[in-house]
């Protein structure tokens, strides 16, 4: 058995109620036999094992009062990944499905995902088992409260910066602020990313995933002497990732042709009407089946998976992890695909991966290729230190230069360590080499 299976193994024993973290993990570790034998004193300072255990786990009572006056309790999450390189660094996620394995294996993903981005960030990652979706605005706002009330006490501008992820956004963030600054007295902005503009917050970071995305698939394309002008592209989600995926494509003449929410798609083969699913998500809050009610010529088709039915040149999963299993790999290879971009965390299994890679498939990973949010949000954080704000356009060209060095240094580990152009491989090769050389400078601990 070789080094890495063996500590794996004993990875897999330790966390063994936790397969999405055993998946991060595994990805990661299959592109790492070379860089170990180049590097024997990685193995000597058991890097390995030292990077998948987390510097501390958080884990902590909200109990909250619903508009019926009726006590909810649910459970809060923070797990502080990796500091090697900076403060931790990662969002929060407000789903029912959220568990301690969830977060690991997120805050895993973010430690490469957060060195790729070359900004002095580490990685860290939370959450709660709460549900926003239905809830009223007063029963959000009660429930960030109590969860800032223990969260505060373990982040700070130099500590540990949280964000936004799937549940949480910019109302969220904004009541979550708002009750750290009530309980520290101190405006201290840089404690949080994702603000609004009026207390804070940076121009493109709403947009930042979506467009760094496409950035990245632009480079990756264009890399391979292709364009994504004229091509189809079908994009899972309907959240800020997919929408300005959504933008930036077609404001760069792809064709983006059926989006999804977690009850179903629409199929619109005359192209997406992006304003009407913004109205419909953003503001209405609605499910995207309303699409129809303006576009009765589209198609909504029940079980958000069947989206990857669609014949198309691109595809966007944007939704959440293991959104493309390997029956879906095989429907997309057989229907044409040139390109597959992971804008969620982890949306494609293992096997999907590997399926994508054996049959030459361009593959833009999800800890390089969305790394634009967490970017943007370093980019916010330096605006805070500074007292400043940078232009839209400013921070865009920011943006785009840091995917293009994403891009490139991905494409050159890959090729380093004897995996061609394999930008799955080369994005965890540079991301762990950065943050394994900093752990080593910093001793053992």
């Amino acid at each position: 058995m070789s080094y890495v299976s063996s500590v794996f193994q004993r990875i897999k024993v330790r966390n063994a109620n936790e397969p999405e973290f055993l998946q991060a993990v595994e990805e990661v570790f299959k592109s790492l036999e070379p860089v170990l034998e180049k590097h024997p004193e990685y193995i000597s300072a058991n890097i390995l094992e030292r990077i998948t255990e987390p510097e501390r786990q958080i884990i902590f009572r909200v109990s909250w009062v619903d508009d019926q006056g009726v006590l909810q309790i649910n459970r809060g999450f923070r797990i502080q990944f990796n500091g090697a390189l900076g403060p931790y660094k990662g969002g929060l996620r407000f789903h029912p499905s959220v568990y301690i394995g969830i977060i690991k294996f997120l805050g895993f993903e973010q430690i490469f995902k957060n060195a790729l981005t070359g900004l002095p960030i580490g990685s860290g990652k939370g959450g709660s088992d709460f549900d926003p979706k239905g809830k009223s605005d007063g029963e959000v706002m009660r429930f960030c409260q109590s969860f800032m009330t223990e969260l505060y006490r373990h982040i700070g501008p130099d500590v540990d910066v949280p964000a936004g992820d799937i549940g949480v956004g910019g109302r969220e963030i904004g009541y979550l602020y708002g009750q750290y600054r009530r309980i520290k007295g101190v405006f201290e902005n840089g404690v949080l990313t994702g603000k609004g503009l009026s207390y804070g917050g940076s121009l493109v970071r709403t947009q930042a995933t979506g467009y760094g995305l496409i950035y990245f698939v632009d480079e990756m394309l264009k890399h391979n002497n292709k364009v994504l002008q004229g091509k189809t592209v079908v994009i899972s989600g309907s959240g800020n990732v997919a929408i300005y995926a959504c933008q930036k494509a077609t404001a760069l003449g792809a064709k983006v042709i059926a989006m999804s929410d977690s009850n179903g798609y629409i199929y619109d083969e005359n192209g997406i009407d992006l304003p009407l699913v913004r109205q419909l998500k953003e503001v209405e809050r609605k499910r995207i089946r309303s699409y129809l009610n303006f576009h009765p010529e589209a198609q909504y088709i029940e079980g958000c998976k069947n989206i990857w039915s669609i014949k198309c040149d691109i595809a966007l999963p944007c939704a959440t992890q293991n959104d493309i299993s390997l029956e879906n790999a095989k429907t997309l290879v057989a229907n044409g695909v040139i390109a597959v971009g992971e804008g969620a965390n982890m949306p494609c299994t293992n096997e999907a991966i590997n399926y994508f890679l054996e049959n030459k498939i361009l593959l833009a990973p999800a800890k390089a290729a969305n790394a634009g949010g967490v970017a943007t949000s370093a980019l916010e954080m330096s605006q805070n230190s500074m007292r400043y704000y940078w232009t839209f356009e400013e921070i865009e060209t920011k943006l785009k230069n840091i995917m293009v060095t994403i891009h490139s240094n991905a494409a050159a580990a890959s090729s380093e360590y004897g995996f061609g152009y394999n930008l799955v491989a080369g994005a965890n090769i540079a991301g762990f080499k950065k943050v394994a050389d900093a752990m080593m400078a910093q001793g053992n601990y």
